[in-house]
């Protein structure tokens, strides 16, 4: 695909040309990946990993063809001004050009193959909660991992450079100087709730409900939410997932949990979130580098506004309960609405990152995010990381997993090497907030309009000031043009402080 720009000059053109090959192929690794985890049969690990190692190490050859860095020059000699498409172009690109140029290709496939192997193996491991099973392969991971960081350069600490694949310009340093502070509040918000938590029952919510009636339910949520079905689908999985797999086609997973309906519910408007931001980019961005995510916590911070400041939301609940009750008959006839929607929101620590309350859920991401670095550091074996999971969960949350399963190996993005990730839920969770309360400044009728079922105008903002940019602008300065100020957690403690007073003032439940 050749991206449609008809005002770029003749260099530009050159090199959205040789950006345009390299999305299509990397869109193709990313089909053959969702296929992986939704469809491909058990026996099609070995051959689907040397098919991803093949297209990656293709990938790595158009990246580091001295042709791509030409043009990137050519481009950037016609000092396009500041601002400018043609500025982010060359920005992205010589970033794009430096990642790929300093990893070797035999590394690319090795970790192809690795991660591949290693989910393979991770999904078996869960089912049995076995994690010894897992840690031959995680080692290997974690291994050619620090390959990687160290080709890729680092000044401070080796989780910098992996890190910032994920988030541009963060670090070990920021997140440290961020991840301090909020976990003392959040301690402190935990330590008040504590002695309310039995006022809160979320027995509402466990009730059995067929999944087949709980996709039809979760399908019309994520359409009435604005994902277009005409392009993308929603598929099972064991680790709900969003995956871009070209311009038009966006893809959703989740998973269903016969006798608790948040997994479903949430996980889909959790990952349909990550969709409205991928199908809202401009059609004549996709397949350049603007036509992408600013970063991943940019990315977070779609999933969990969705999810969490609308999905949890009494506005949200008294525009839809009529339909949750019509869509289980029976289920929750006997639940007035109020005792729903305190069920859904309460505050108790959990083993489940992807089911934590809002409260709770940073302290799992902050868990990982030190386990990852010990990881990396050497400081931990994999053999060891059951142990030293059980024992951070138990200071951080004061719960122990009664398994692996419901432990170190819930999450599937060790799995896929995906170290450096983690952090940016909390980085989104935090932007999310701030969004938020801009949102709010805009549009002082959002209560109505969420509660009468028009999105629209939510998700409309969310297209004029995340979606639409792509990746124009660095994380902090999308941040920026969108509420006025960078990254900060004063509004997300805010949003959380408000919802532990919610639920301390109201009556308990019945």
């Amino acid at each position: 695909m050749t991206p449609s720009r008809p005002t770029v000059s003749p260099a530009a053109r050159a090199l959205l040309e040789r950006s345009a090959e390299i999305h299509d192929l990397q869109n193709a690794a990313a089909l053959l990946s969702w296929d992986r985890q939704t469809m491909m049969p058990p026996g099609g690990h070995a051959g689907r990993g040397r098919q991803l190692a093949t297209l990656a190490a293709i990938v790595h050859e158009r990246w580091t063809d001295p042709g791509f860095a030409d043009a990137v020059e050519a481009l950037a000699a016609e000092a396009p001004p500041p601002g400018s498409d043609e500025a982010a172009l060359v920005r992205l690109s010589r970033r794009a050009l430096r990642q790929a140029t300093a990893v070797p290709v035999d590394l690319v496939k090795a970790l192809a193959l690795a991660t591949s192997e290693a989910q393979r193996v991770w999904v078996d491991a869960r089912e049995r909660a076995d994690a010894a099973a897992f840690a031959g392969p995680l080692a290997e991971v974690i291994r050619l991992r620090r390959e990687e960081a160290d080709a890729l350069g680092w000044t401070e600490h080796r989780y910098d450079a992996l890190h910032d694949t994920y988030e541009p310009g963060s670090s070990k340093a920021r997140l440290d100087a961020v991840f301090g502070p909020l976990r003392q509040r959040l301690a402190a918000l935990i330590e008040r709730v504590r002695d309310h938590a039995s006022d809160v029952d979320d027995g509402p919510l466990r009730v059995p409900l067929a999944p087949a009636a709980q996709e039809a339910f979760v399908r019309q949520v994520a359409a009435d939410l604005g994902y277009d079905f005409g392009r993308g689908r929603l598929d099972p999985t064991v680790h709900p997932f969003c995956q871009a797999v070209g311009p038009g086609d966006v893809r959703i997973t989740t998973r269903y949990a016969e006798r608790f309906l948040p997994t479903a519910l949430f996980g889909t408007m959790h990952e349909a979130g990550h969709a409205l931001y991928e199908q809202g980019f401009r059609e004549e961005d996709l397949g350049t580098p603007l036509g992408t995510f600013a970063s991943l916590g940019v990315h977070e911070s779609q999933s969990r506004l969705w999810e969490n400041h609308v999905g949890r939301g009494l506005p949200f609940w008294e525009g839809r309960y009529a339909a949750l009750r019509a869509a289980f008959p029976g289920a929750f006839d006997d639940v007035p609405l109020e005792r729903f929607v305190r069920a859904v929101n309460r505050v108790a620590p959990s083993f489940i990152r992807v089911e934590a309350d809002e409260v709770t859920y940073p302290l799992h991401v902050i868990l990982r995010y030190e386990l990852e670095v010990a990881l990396l550091d050497g400081d931990l074996a994999a053999a060891d990381l059951s142990g030293a999971w059980n024992e951070g969960m138990r200071d951080l949350l004061g719960v122990t997993p009664p398994d692996d399963a419901q432990g170190c190996l819930q999450d599937v993005h060790w799995s896929m090497g995906a170290f450096g990730y983690f952090p940016t839920y909390a980085l989104g969770s935090m932007m999310s907030a701030q969004l938020w309360e801009a949102i709010r400044r805009d549009r002082p009728d959002l209560d109505d309009e969420v509660r009468e079922g028009r999105f629209a105008p939510l998700l409309a903002w969310l297209r004029e000031h995340v979606h639409a940019p792509g990746a124009r602008y660095e994380p902090d300065d999308l941040l920026r043009r969108a509420t006025g100020a960078p990254l900060e957690a004063d509004a997300y403690l805010r949003h959380l402080t408000a919802k532990v007073d919610a639920l301390i003032d109201a009556p308990a439940d019945a």
